[in-house]
């Protein structure tokens, strides 16, 4: 099989991550922080040595500014449902995903908060800026914003848009589902005060685990309550991290293969991964850009500055259509539809048809992308 659905989930996973949650399983499968034994111990040791490698990767203030959770999409609903209250207003893109748009379109929805969507303008950050200065109202709490469209791979001016947040005292939450890994995020230069990240994608770990940086000392309403094995005889969660948002049994199989994950990404080093990729990106856009019955939705500016994500559509075909040919003639899995991203649908005009996504790894070669361009060139 060539795997090109890459936006969706890594596959293959490096060795070094199958072996971390092997491992997890085999060696430390005792509950950190549930125990006086020493195996207990131990396993929480595991667990806070995850915290430091993913603390130092991020360049987040410390290890307890760390948060496991089950995704990223649990990640930014703590933040959204830990930060707003009633009557307060947040500005999202026009690009986010669903894990923000229907999160608070449903608190909306039941008249708690309020909410706008700030028009990104492809190739115009200036524009962008400006649209997210006019969504501000005296009640506007926080902005949440994808660095990059899972759909498109449009980049979005973040640094710039946590700045102006911040000058008019509201917070920032950044959506790194589609680039940590790929680009650089270092919350204390770039001030962001949440990073939410998906641990399964371009981070290489397993599926199942996320995470919630903190670029603050904000006390967020926990998602949800529950046992901590810390402050036990309060019937409140405890008011320090991590434990306040880590109700439950923590992934441990998840945490350590995510470290495993991270490990590897920085050891092949995260800017010459960005540039392998797009580098195939851009092959892809150079070939596809003859293909008379394509039609792409970007240009060489925006290839040359985007996440190595490429969409189209193919004239007189669905999206799943083209999928299902790929997959079947050739083995080739990429995603078709709306990628649970309707917004970035809407704005780009292809609500109705979605788009086929070809999103590549680590793994990724030229010869697959020469493949999967000599089956589209057999499609018509």
């Amino acid at each position: 099989m060539i795997y090109l659905d890459n936006s969706a989930t890594t596959y293959p996973k490096p060795p070094e991550v199958r072996f971390a949650v092997h491992n997890a399983i085999r060696s430390y499968g005792f509950n950190p922080g549930r125990g006086g034994y020493k195996q207990s111990l131990t396993t929480a040791q595991r667990v806070y040595d995850a915290r430091e490698t993913v603390s130092a990767f991020f360049h987040a203030p410390s290890a307890e500014n760390v948060i496991f959770t089950p995704s990223c999409t649990q990640a930014l609903n703590t933040v959204i449902k830990g930060v707003l209250t009633k009557g307060d207003h947040v500005v999202i893109s026009s690009l986010e995903h669903n894990a923000v748009a229907r999160t608070v379109h449903h608190l909306q929805k039941a008249g708690i908060i309020t909410y706008s969507v700030a028009d990104v303008v492809i190739g115009n950050d200036e524009q962008t800026i400006e649209n997210f200065r006019e969504a501000i109202n005296p009640r506007t709490k926080l902005f949440i914003c994808t660095q990059a469209s899972n759909v498109f791979g449009f980049r979005l001016p973040t640094e710039r848009l946590c700045a102006l947040a911040h000058s008019y005292r509201i917070l920032f939450c950044l959506d790194a589902a589609q680039t940590a890994g790929l680009f650089r995020i270092d919350m204390q230069a770039d001030g962001y005060d949440f990073v939410c990240c998906a641990g399964h994608k371009y981070l290489y770990g397993p599926m199942g685990i996320g995470l919630l940086l903190l670029g603050n000392d904000m006390m967020l309403a926990p998602l949800t309550d529950g046992g901590t094995g810390s402050a036990s005889a309060e019937l409140l969660m405890p008011d320090f991290y991590p434990d306040r948002l880590e109700a439950g049994t923590l992934n441990l199989p998840g945490i350590l293969g995510l470290q495993a994950g991270i490990q590897y990404v920085r050891s092949k080093n995260p800017e010459h991964i960005l540039i392998k990729e797009k580098k195939l990106i851009r092959e892809l856009f150079r070939q596809l850009s003859d293909y008379r019955y394509i039609r792409l939705f970007a240009d060489a500016d925006t290839i040359d500055n985007a996440a190595p994500v490429l969409s189209f559509t193919a004239e007189d075909a669905d999206s799943e259509t083209v999928v299902r040919y790929l997959s079947e003639k050739y083995d080739i899995a990429v995603r078709g539809g709306l990628h649970c991203a309707p917004l970035a649908h809407r704005m780009m005009g292809t609500l109705d048809s979605g788009t086929v996504r070809i999103s590549p790894s680590v793994f990724t070669t030229s010869n697959d992308i020469r493949v999967l361009l000599h089956s589209l060139k057999k499609y018509r």
